[in-house]
């Protein structure tokens, strides 16, 4: 029994080492294609390792552009977005986990109902919302919208705040505390891994954003990361190794991240009972 059990983990463990290869090739490739030089990109067979570490291609590829505005952009996008959802989301799900009112749970299915429909459909419509407001090439657009909430946060919020106990809202009222004290005092902190869970998932949504950018901004200025990346991309030619070495870097934020945050990200998930 005891062979059989070892012959099926270590089968176990080759297939999920052999897998997790597979997922990483992409990232080795990228990191030595940013490290070749031009000669060495279209190589037939393809080099794996270059010749000689072309590292003075991070410095060149960030400063072909001017990447220092664009990862300010990205950096103000991102942090206000991800503290507009949490505040929003936070308050929208404790009222509909703990308020009773006429149509609440009517007014919930709405909010479900509309993660049904792709941004593609409202599109159009925001951006005419939008260059009406005069907010067109201002990161506005990117930002404001995130102060609303989003339903599939709020959903994972009500879910987490519908298991905590009643009696600690009673306990805190009879002791004088009112409905918001309640949230503040005593929801928030006991939030705390699913609002980290909702952080990363707002954090790489809003870092990795191309097309919401690419349709609102006009002036470079205002580009962000990844707009800028875009801009490798000459008419004739493409600067692979530069698009590489950038990619590289801003991949860096997301993966530290997220590797600082997996403990609470698996507790989060973990306690929202969501698959």
């Amino acid at each position: 029994m005891k062979s059989k059990r070892l012959i099926r983990s270590g089968t176990l463990y080759i297939v999920l080492v052999f897998l997790s290869l597979l997922f990483l090739a992409p990232f080795f490739w990228m990191v030595t294609t940013a490290l070749k030089s031009p000669d060495e990109l279209y190589m037939f067979p393809p080099k794996w390792f270059p010749s000689s570490w072309q590292f003075e291609n991070f410095g060149k590829a960030w400063n072909s552009q001017p990447f220092n505005t664009f990862l300010m952009n990205s950096v103000i996008v991102t942090f206000l977005t991800t503290l507009g959802q949490i505040v929003s989301s936070t308050l929208i799900a404790y009222g509909f986990a703990r308020f009773k009112f006429k149509g609440r749970d009517f007014l919930f299915m709405v909010l479900l109902a509309t993660m049904m429909i792709p941004w593609e459909v409202t599109m159009i419509p925001q951006y005419m919302e939008f260059n009406y407001f005069g907010w067109i090439n201002t990161l506005k657009p990117l930002i404001v919208p995130a102060w609303f909430g989003a339903p599939f946060y709020i959903f994972l919020l009500r879910q987490f705040i519908m298991s905590i106990p009643k009696e600690l809202d009673e306990a805190a009222r009879m002791d004088g505390a009112n409905s918001f004290q309640i949230y503040y005092r005593i929801h928030l902190p006991l939030m705390w891994p699913i609002i980290v869970l909702i952080g990363v998932f707002n954090f790489l949504s809003s870092w990795n954003d191309y097309l919401g950018p690419l349709i609102f901004l006009n002036d470079q200025s205002k580009y962000t990361l990844t707009l800028g990346l875009a801009q490798f991309n000459g008419m004739y030619d493409v600067n692979m190794e530069g698009i590489m070495a950038v990619t590289f870097l801003i991949s860096l934020p997301p993966l530290i991240l997220f590797f600082f945050a997996q403990k609470y990200i698996v507790n989060g998930v973990s306690s929202t009972g969501f698959k």
